[in-house]
């Protein structure tokens, strides 16, 4: 089988610089140097992200643990493969979280979802709104996608506001759609097209 990439050169890798240089915000591919950045962030923010982590559900785990170096490689690969693009979220040249294109689809559905975190530290500056939106004209551009999909925990406020701002639509919700945080999390499902920013998510911020 013909393993799927990227179809142009400029989808991946790729650096994305936010228009707005007050921001200090920068999207850019993720490295397996950026290990130990993103393992020092993930310590340090543990308490705060735990609640909304994916875990393994029982009689998912493998007989080999997955080291965080082991992961990364695995991701990695599958943006070389053309099936995901995992950004870092640059805050002023300081590792400031990730955010996440996953589960590319070719063929008739040209689709994908994202999923992002940021450090403690950087939250309440509106920097996620504008990483996703970033990633989200990334992926309508280069990337040559047509939807994008985000689903939240109705729980997680802070999350919820990201597509609000964004005004994303909001089209269903999955009970028990993914394990979180030790259990199966209901769901809120939102998605976008380019039809419906036309000018772009980014331009729809601003």
């Amino acid at each position: 089988m013909t393993e799927m990439r990227w179809s142009h050169a400029a989808a991946w890798p790729a650096r994305i610089v936010d228009p707005d240089p007050a921001t200090g915000l920068v999207l850019r591919s993720m490295r397996m140097r950026d290990a130990q950045a993103w393992r020092d962030a993930r310590e340090r923010n543990r308490d705060w992200l735990a609640p909304w982590d994916a875990t393994a559900p029982p009689g998912a785990e493998t007989d080999t643990p997955l080291t965080l170096r082991r992961g990364l490689r695995q991701l990695l690969r599958l943006a070389d493969r053309g099936e995901a693009m995992p950004f870092v979220l640059e805050v002023d040249g300081a590792f400031g979280g990730q955010v996440t294109v996953n589960s590319v689809l070719r063929g008739s559905a040209q689709s994908a979802s994202i999923g992002y975190w940021i450090d403690q530290r950087f939250a309440g500056r509106g920097l996620v709104p504008r990483g996703v939106a970033l990633a989200v004209d990334h992926c309508f551009g280069p990337g040559r996608l047509h939807r994008v999909e985000i689903a939240i925990r109705p729980e997680n406020s802070s999350s919820l506001r990201v597509v609000e701002k964004l005004e994303l639509r909001e089209f269903g919700y999955a009970p028990r759609y993914l394990h979180i945080d030790g259990d199966w999390r209901d769901h809120r499902l939102y998605a976008i097209t380019p039809e419906e920013c036309p000018g772009g998510l980014r331009a729809r911020l601003a």
